[in-house]
Parts: C-alpha cells; sequence; structure tokens
C-alpha cells in the first residue's frame, strides 16, 4: 500500500504541477484544502489514475469523499485493481 500511495503522490505532484516534494505530501492531508485542489484539477487526477493504474471509474466513485486524501485514492484503486 505504500508504494501505491507514492505512485499516487508522485502522479498528482506530475499532473497538477504542484511546488511539492511528493514525499512532503501527507497520506490524510485533505487535498482540496491542501493544495487548492479544484473539480478541473480532480478531472486530471481521475484521467491520470486511469491511465497510471490502468483503471476505469465509473459514475459512482466520484466523490468528495473517494478524492479527499492520499490515503481515500489509494483505498478506491486498490478496490478497482483487486
Amino acid at each position: 500500500m505504500d508504494e501505491l500511495k507514492a505512485q499516487i503522490k508522485q502522479m498528482i505532484v506530475e499532473r497538477l504541477f504542484l511546488d511539492v516534494s511528493p514525499s512532503e505530501m501527507s497520506d490524510n492531508a485533505p487535498l482540496m484544502e491542501t493544495y487548492g485542489i479544484d473539480s478541473v484539477a480532480l478531472f486530471e487526477l481521475v484521467v491520470g489514475l486511469e491511465e497510471e493504474f490502468d483503471v476505469e471509474l465509473d459514475d459512482t466513485d466520484f466523490s468528495v469523499d473517494a478524492f479527499h486524501d492520499v490515503n481515500a485514492i489509494a483505498r478506491l484503486v486498490k478496490e478497482k485493481t483487486e
């Protein structure tokens, strides 16, 4: 799970051009409040997750809770890849 979270952090930083090192990101920091991620950035994250982890996210997967923090995203990816 730690490796998955590291991959997710790397993807978030690269896709959203964040001025933070992936290793500095907290697993449970609220992404929207901490990094100013908005709905457009969330869409970019969805595309990144689908491409990087070869998952398909359905409309039912889209919730604020599912993208609240790195832990939540990792749970979603893990669920989709099992």
